[in-house]
């Protein structure tokens, strides 16, 4: 077993007086985040949980500057501020787009696929919550396979399984993607720390759980991203220029319903041994694919088991 190391910075970028639910996993992830990114940030934030979190003009809560940008228009204006401030001389400030998975894996895959293309100097870091909940919890790409949400209810749940974007951004080349989670917070941070070295488009995919869209109790988000990871549905590993894939936790595993139990989403799907069969069956694929791919996890901080991070 490693021996965790923890870094995480005392100074408080982000201020009290937000608006985001009690324990809300996107909130959480934020304040991370910023110890890492620190004070020469800019961030791009499309229409999501966190145009609202961050508070009512002319108030914000992140203690950076915060633009606000069109649902679908993240990277490309995180593009257009980079190139300002590339004008400017202004080499130094990180831009930084944060979108939920709505605006990242849908409406503005468009944008992030073309400014990946043209590796723009950005990191993009998109916190999943799984579906659209600051509009009432309706169904994305990003919501698993078996899931209850407002557009796929109780007799009608998520029939197609969770996009793999990890993959895809991956396949674009670009110099560093990465999977991460407030669960592991050693390693969320040293992901940032090293997008930060790196020129070019840098994407991490941030799994932040919402307590009122996955049906849990809001002291329940940091135990729910850590079965997330120990159950193997969401693997914690990086990507370098779209070819070195490394694993960076691997957790002690646990039985598919230890992360299932409990979340109301899942209520549907445990009472249908099919549909859990299937859900089962497309997690151990991805999890075997992921092991062919992976080089074996570096001895450091970072691999922790579950029980590390507490």
């Amino acid at each position: 077993m490693a021996t965790v190391n923890y870094a995480i910075p005392s100074d408080e970028v982000m201020s009290p007086g937000h608006l985001g639910c009690a324990g809300c996993g996107a909130t959480l992830s934020m304040r991370l985040a910023l110890k890492a990114l620190g004070r020469d940030t800019v961030l791009v934030v499309p229409a999501c949980c966190w145009s609202v979190i961050d508070g009512p003009a002319p108030y914000s809560a992140a203690g950076v500057p915060l633009m606000h940008t069109p649902f679908a228009s993240a990277a490309a204006a995180a593009s257009g501020v980079r190139a300002a401030l590339d004008l400017k001389g202004d080499t130094k400030t990180t831009v930084c787009a944060w979108a939920g998975d709505g605006g990242t894996f849908d409406i503005g895959i468009q944008a992030l696929s073309a400014a990946a293309e043209r590796n723009e100097n950005i990191l993009y870091i998109c916190y999943d919550n799984e579906a659209y909940m600051n509009t009432g919890v309706q169904r994305s790409s990003a919501t698993p396979l078996g899931a209850w949400t407002t557009t796929t209810p109780a007799k009608h749940v998520k029939d197609r399984p969770k996009k793999d974007l990890l993959a895809i951004m991956a396949a674009h080349g670009i110099p560093y993607a990465a999977t991460a989670t407030v669960a592991y917070p050693d390693d969320l941070l040293a992901k940032i720390r090293k997008a930060l070295a790196i020129h070019g488009t840098r994407f991490i995919h941030l799994l932040a759980p919402c307590p009122p869209g996955w049906k849990i109790a809001s002291e329940d988000v940091i135990r729910y991203a850590r079965l997330a990871v120990a159950s193997r549905v969401f693997p914690l590993v990086e990507v370098e220029d779209g070819r070195t894939w490394r694993m960076t936790v691997r957790p002690d595993p646990v039985p598919l319903e230890d992360y299932l139990r409990d979340q109301g989403r899942f209520r549907n799907l445990l009472n249908d041994a099919d549909a859990l069969e299937r859900v089962r069956r497309s997690i151990d694929d991805r999890w075997t694919r992921l092991e062919r791919t992976v080089r074996p996890p570096v001895d450091s901080p970072r691999t922790t088991h579950a029980h590390d991070s507490q």
